[in-house]
């Protein structure tokens, strides 16, 4: 049969209350696929479906039935892959501008309850006091268990303005709590700069959205001009940056690297899922017309010694500016092993507005280091005091959710592990708070020795 789709690929870590999930890039395929119909399969189908029409305790739609039956069908195949109705595909696109609706945090699901993967800064479930690691037992008077991710997070949507009890238990906690959040239209600034130091730049990116590049730029010439001239380090804070825009990490990722370098590469099945993105005007505008942000972006930030800050809510689009900066040996990762989404959804457009978005291809880094159900391994283990313990045994990893995308390279257990910052002890676990640090705060341990690195890198170069 033939058809022509309209696709859009996508990076994300999963759902995010409000649709924290971001469109990639765009193409038109024609696809002429002949499938052989699964007659016995189909039949079975058919008869199920005729015997909840006629003997369930109570009557369905026919539309009830078929969309939960695609629900199922995409819901069986990985954590990524699902159905989006026509609310869902709406605030998909409304989410890339950087302004959604919802509370704000970043989640996934475990043993049937929904688990908060991070806050995001600034946001009301952020400002409410959610937690990485917090899992949502109720919301209002539902009960968690029993409904989807999908279902789930539908019922944290909600007008700007209202408000949501969220019943929540918290490690080291002795009974659940109780957060009221309030509904917001969340607007996310994707990047904030600060000069932490005469001659040492601190740039976070929060989430990679369609103007990120462009904040990028102009962050960095801010931090040259408050300097008086070049840098001499420059910090790159990915920690708890869910992912965003594909257009966006390869953005980053030029602003740093020569150019024409390989940035990631994908392989699937299809001649569509198969793309080489290197650090080129063409493939972090990809068509939008717009003039190169990144052309009178000074030379010196090809060079300026840098220190990247990973963790384990550091994921997708994070993962791949961090595993190509790595692989290219143009900066140093710090922090805790990332997330390890390197899966590539593609959003395909049906009919009422409505959408699936399917798992299509993996992504990998130049060197040809598969990201999925990996992560990306720190070339230097620093835990923050504040949360150790928390991102190797209670942080969720896409190689902890049910029916992940498997690793043809090898998992998680097989990765080696980084060297440990000298001096660095590990907490107790009964000593693990989860807290996101103020940005640039003077007692955030991992900027505090991204900095310490820098400065040593500066003195050597200086002699």
């Amino acid at each position: 049969m033939s058809r022509r789709l309209k696709e859009y690929g996508l990076i994300g870590i999963g759902l995010v209350a409000g649709i924290l999930v971001s469109l990639q890039f765009s193409a038109v395929a024609d696809k002429d696929t002949e499938l052989p119909l699964p007659v016995e399969e189909l039949r079975a189908f058919s008869e199920v479906f005729g015997r909840i029409k006629t003997d369930y305790v109570e009557p369905v739609s026919d539309k009830t039935l078929i969309t939960s039956a695609i629900n199922g069908m995409l819901s069986g195949l990985d954590p990524h892959s699902a159905y989006l109705d026509a609310d869902a595909f709406k605030e998909l696109q409304v989410g890339t501008q950087g302004e959604f609706g919802g509370l704000g945090i970043e989640v996934g699901m475990e043993d049937g309850l929904v688990k908060v993967i991070s806050p995001i800064e600034d946001t009301p479930a952020f400002n409410a006091g959610v937690k990485s690691g917090d899992l949502i037992i109720k919301l209002d008077d539902t009960l968690v268990k029993g409904l989807t991710l999908n279902d789930a997070v539908k019922r944290m949507r909600g007008k700007p303005g209202s408000s949501i009890l969220l019943t929540i238990v918290r490690k080291n906690e002795s009974k659940p709590l109780q957060i009221s959040v309030t509904r917001a239209v969340i607007k996310v600034q994707s990047v904030k700069s600060k000069l932490v130091e005469p001659g040492f730049g601190f740039v976070r990116v929060t989430q990679f959205q369609e103007h990120t590049g462009e904040n990028l730029a102009t962050a960095l010439q801010n931090l040259q001009k408050q300097n008086n001239g070049p840098l001499q380090g420059l910090v790159l804070d990915l920690r708890n940056d869910p992912g965003g825009l594909l257009t966006g990490a390869v953005a980053v990722s030029a602003a740093f690297l020569p150019k024409d370098a390989l940035v990631v590469y994908t392989e699937g099945r299809t001649e569509d899922a198969k793309m080489r993105l290197t650090a080129s005007p063409d493939n972090y505008l990809r068509g939008s017309g717009k003039t190169d942000y990144l052309k009178d972006l000074p030379e010196a930030f090809k060079t300026v010694p840098m220190v990247v800050l990973v963790n384990g809510g550091s994921a997708s689009a994070s993962e791949i500016v961090a595993g190509a900066l790595q692989d290219h040996k143009r900066a140093v990762i710090m922090g805790t092993q990332s997330f390890g989404k390197g899966s590539v959804q593609t959003i395909l457009p049906l009919g009422n507005n409505t959408a699936i978005k399917l798992t299509t291809a993996r992504y990998y880094t130049p060197s040809g280091r598969s990201i999925q159900a990996k992560g990306i391994v720190p070339d230097i283990a620093v835990e923050d005091p504040a949360t150790a313990g928390f991102d190797n045994a209670f942080r969720l990893r896409e190689v902890d959710l049910d029916k992940h995308l498997s690793n043809s390279q090898g998992e998680d257990k097989s990765e080696p592990a980084a060297r440990p910052a000298k001096g660095q002890t590990k907490a107790k676990d009964s000593d693990t708070k989860v807290e996101v640090a103020e940005f640039g705060a003077k007692n955030d341990y991992q900027l505090n020795q991204a900095l310490n690195l820098l400065k040593g890198m500066s003195i050597l170069r200086g002699k």
